[in-house]
């Protein structure tokens, strides 16, 4: 019998694999949208031009002349507006990591009460998504910090819980005194003790995908979270003496202060968006299917070791992409907190443009900020779920 012939291109293993095919309308349609933007660009060149204004980003070595509220790097008047840029970027980074701690640490609470037996619970927790569902942030962040002005105590009258100190101006709590050596520790160990538990639960993880051993992290974690700085703390001979907060006069002198700006805002976007996390944790925890959770009972798994070996890694499974959309969105959102006067990025660019008269370029830096911050953070996330999607595909090999 004659075989029949094969497609010159055919192969035992399937249909040939072919890359991409970029076609002359995608082609038309990229340079279309390149020669609008080129227009655009030439047009607002020409009009800045004949108002007389000179396009360029030379004012960033200007002198600002204006103060912030709070800064976290050193920052004067006399510093230039680049400097001032990099202050409010260093606040936007500060309130959006405390924000998303209290968003993911809510939200999780919520989204296991959302799933509870019991109805109370199941109850309080579908009040509280539907309440910060539908109210809009800025008005969470106004309430929130109208309260705290007026119902905190003012600063002669501060209230003291232990190693805090609270009043309507800030929250004052004990910290590192001002010697080089406890900052050189600070830093050191806040680089080196990360990296070795990375370093330490990755090898982990290889391990028991080769042997099917588990070996313990979290016990190495925190021994590591001890021992280092510990370590660190001998070698750089660092004092490691603390700075008690001290009413003295009309303000509290030592220690460390977060503002109430600052708390407020880091509050109400935690709270608003911890809501929205809670809901798509839920949908994530409802999604795993039944019989598994019965499974893992039947073969004597307890509570806690079901929900961390068999819920929680499908869970984080499907819930990374729109987790992803709320940290992004939860980022853009620390632009409101100019409402009540927290020197963040959008604060510092908003005078910057009273002060210079340059709006489109003041923008242009802004914006490519805000994209970098998302743009680190999402990839972050997804490089994380790809990995982990990878090694259960090997795993499942």
């Amino acid at each position: 019998m004659d075989r029949k012939p094969q497609p010159p291109h055919a192969s035992q293993d399937g249909p040939p694999k072919t890359g991409p095919v970029v076609s002359l309308s995608d082609i038309g349609v990229g340079l279309a949208i390149l020669a609008a933007f080129a227009i655009l660009a030439f047009n607002v060149h020409v009009n800045m031009t004949a108002a007389g204004i000179q396009p360029g980003f030379a004012f960033l070595t200007q002198q600002a002349g204006f103060d912030l509220s709070e800064t976290l790097i050193p920052y004067g008047a006399s510093d230039s507006y680049l400097r001032a840029i990099l202050a409010g970027l260093a606040n936007t980074i500060a309130v959006a990591a405390a924000s998303l701690v209290i968003a993911c640490i809510a939200g999780l609470l919520l989204g296991l009460l959302s799933v509870s037996a019991a109805p109370l619970a199941r109850l309080f927790a579908l009040a509280y998504v539907e309440l910060f569902r539908n109210l809009p942030k800025i008005l969470v962040l106004l309430v929130i910090f109208v309260a705290a002005v007026n119902g905190l105590p003012s600063i002669r009258q501060a209230l003291t819980f232990g190693p805090f100190t609270i009043s309507n101006r800030a929250i004052y709590l004990p910290w590192l005194s001002a010697d080089p050596r406890n900052t050189t520790w600070l830093l050191a160990s806040l680089a080196l003790v990360p990296a070795l538990i990375w370093f330490w639960a990755r090898r982990a993880a290889r391990r028991q995908a080769a042997t099917g051993r588990r070996m313990p992290v979290l016990p190495v974690a925190l021994a590591l979270g001890v021992a280092v700085p510990t370590a660190l703390a001998i070698i750089l001979r660092a004092p490691l003496g603390l700075s008690w907060p001290m009413l003295e006069g009309f303000s509290v002198e030592g220690g460390m202060a977060l503002s109430i700006q600052f708390c407020t805002v880091a509050v109400a976007l935690g709270l608003y968006h911890g809501a929205q996390i809670a809901e798509v944790l839920r949908g994530g925890i409802e999604a795993v299917p039944g019989g598994q959770i019965e499974a893992a009972a039947a073969l004597g798994l307890t509570g806690g070791q079901t929900t961390r070996l068999v819920v929680v890694p499908q869970v984080l499974r499907t819930v990374v992409p729109p987790l992803n959309n709320q940290f992004a969105n939860l980022l853009k959102n620390t632009s409101i907190s100019i409402a009540v006067g927290y020197s963040d990025l959008m604060s510092v660019a908003s005078t910057a443009i009273n002060q210079t008269f340059r709006p489109l370029e003041t923008m242009l830096i802004t914006m490519s900020i805000y994209l970098l911050l998302c743009l680190a953070l999402t990839g972050a996330l997804n490089h994380w779920s790809a990995r982990m999607r990878a090694r259960e595909g090997r795993g499942a090999r």
